[in-house]
């Protein structure tokens, strides 16, 4: 490992440069080929990550329980209701509290602001594994699969088709950082963070990354190499699901859309889908869909990130 990140927490995905991504996807191929060939890579042999799930998920515990097992650690799954966080007791005794007891801290939180302030107070690592404002865990994820299918993040140009979301604001922050060219498509009133986006476009100077926002899914969409969308009502937001169908109708992703993108275009989707939303069967199925190989790459992403920083 030729990066030093050991004891660093992740917020976001702006706290990494393009060095320590390039390290985190290099360990993740490393990490996958160990696994598939059947070899013990026990680099977490004794440690412990304590897991804050104030809302529920499929793929980031059993990701983070599988790698930690995998890696030799062990995995302690917390629910709001195990912790009362920032009710019962406060988030900042919560992290000094967590800190005499585990080597990590991974949180999936409803307010980004719990993130920094476990990380303000945690004398231990603390990984966001999902917060209102960002998801870099996904983020790193999805940089690998492109990487395992194109061979380069470096000139590509991904169209992102929906709500600039936190899942938004990381692909922006990760296309930045490795000099992939990103244009989002989202209706008016729901475009990503202004701060975002000034931020990402300063990084894409050093890169040659440009980031770029339109109304237009067509305009976004149209010789791209990879085409992503996510759901249009994010947890939380569930009471605006109606309002949201019809203002999100004309950016669904449907075969008549990926036309425009290049043929050898690739679909993502961080899921769950709502199929027959956002997203139509014809696509999600289709031969240009990595959405189970993004699913899968979690894993080794995430492993990667634990075995660098704890």
């Amino acid at each position: 490992m030729t990066v030093r990140m050991k004891g660093k927490s992740i917020d976001s995905l702006s706290n990494l440069n393009q060095k320590e991504i390039k390290e985190i996807l290099k360990t993740s191929t490393l990490l996958k080929s160990q696994l598939a060939r059947g070899e013990e890579h026990l680099l977490l042999k004794g440690k412990t990550l304590a897991m804050i799930f104030e809302k529920p998920s499929t793929r980031t515990r059993v990701s983070f329980e599988v790698g930690m097992w995998q890696l030799g650690g062990v995995a302690l799954y917390l629910s709001a209701g195990d912790l009362q966080l920032g009710r019962g007791e406060t988030i900042a005794d919560t992290a000094r509290t967590l800190s005499r007891y585990v080597h990590g801290i991974m949180a999936r939180v409803f307010a980004h602001q719990t993130i920094l302030d476990l990380i303000k107070y945690s004398t231990v690592p603390v990984i966001n594994g999902l917060s209102d404002f960002t998801h870099p865990c996904q983020g790193l994820a999805d940089l690998f699969t492109i990487y395992e299918k194109k061979g380069r993040l470096s000139g590509l140009t991904l169209a992102y088709v929906g709500d600039g979301n936190n899942v938004a604001h990381s692909l922006i922050y990760g296309c930045s950082k490795v000099g992939m060219d990103i244009t989002l498509a989202c209706p008016k009133g729901y475009e990503p963070n202004l701060e975002v986006i000034i931020e990402a476009k300063e990084e894409g100077k050093r890169t040659g990354s440009h980031v770029k926002v339109t109304n237009d899914p067509i305009e976004a969409v149209r010789n791209a190499d990879i085409v992503y969308t996510d759901v249009w009502a994010s947890m939380g937001k569930e009471k605006e699901y109606e309002k949201r169908s019809k203002i999100f109708k004309p950016y669904q992703i449907n075969t008549t859309l990926v036309r425009k993108a290049k043929e050898d275009y690739l679909f993502m989707h961080c899921l769950p889908a709502h199929r027959g939303q956002e997203v139509t069967d014809e696509v999600a199925d289709s031969k240009n869909s990595v959405i189970f190989d993004q699913a899968e790459n979690r894993l080794h992403t995430q492993k990667a990130l634990l075995s660098l920083i704890m």
